[in-house]
């Protein structure tokens, strides 16, 4: 008796950053496409940073968002409601208030890529997002990481000693610099089937067209 083929897979390469809502937004969006297509997809997250140099005691979001982007606080404060509008949408929680905090991410990415090497990158990314956005807690904290670690499934003492020997940070740079090289400067920015790049959150609709676009070039 004959066998069908199995489905294609799209390869989905997604550049991101940790404390980036739109990503999540973007993500969640996507993942709504493919289940609604019903498409199989295997995704890589690759490291980001908005805010590279951003000292270890973070800084409060608000302050932030009115320094880097001229956004008046009563702007801000609309963004973060229409966030928060989305993600419930989208069954995701914001949960941001006027302590947010703005953190470096640089740990959170090192440890995402040793996460790639276990095959639990996507199960901590998701972690991350929740542990930031969702528990407000502090992602560039040891006893954080470790809390999503355990929660996506990894063994915390390995991961720990990976980000503490400092063994992915070049990796990691070297990712980052490909990225912006090929003039990647915001994030969500994905790449379907190594062909077509998508920046920003797209929506459902955008995705769904594109995932089929991969799968009939597949096909």
């Amino acid at each position: 008796m004959a066998t069908s083929d199995p489905p294609p897979i799209v390869q989905i390469d997604v550049v991101s950053d940790v404390v980036c809502p739109w990503c999540v937004i973007g993500f969640r969006q996507l993942d709504a496409a493919l289940k609604q297509e019903n498409i199989l997809a295997r995704l890589r997250w690759h490291p980001f940073e908005l805010n590279p140099a951003m000292g270890p005691e973070g800084q409060n979001l608000r302050e932030h968002i009115v320094e880097k982007y001229g956004s008046t606080p009563e702007q801000s404060k609309q963004a973060r409601e229409k966030l928060t509008s989305l993600g419930a949408e989208l069954g995701f929680a914001f949960n941001f208030d006027d302590d947010s905090r703005i953190v470096n991410t640089f740990a959170a990415h090192q440890l995402l890529h040793w996460a790639e090497t276990q095959e639990r990158q996507h199960p901590l990314k998701l972690a991350l997002f929740d542990a930031y956005f969702t528990q407000q807690r502090d992602v560039s904290e040891i006893e954080v990481l470790m809390a999503a670690i355990e929660a996506a499934g990894l063994d915390t003492a390995k991961a720990q000693e990976a980000l503490l020997s400092g063994a992915h940070a070049g990796t990691v740079r070297e990712k980052q610099t490909f990225w912006t090289s090929r003039g990647i400067s915001g994030v969500p920015s994905m790449v379907f089937g190594g062909k077509y790049l998508l920046t920003g959150a797209q929506g459902t609709d955008a995705y769904t067209q594109i995932l089929q676009r991969c799968l009939t070039e597949a096909a």
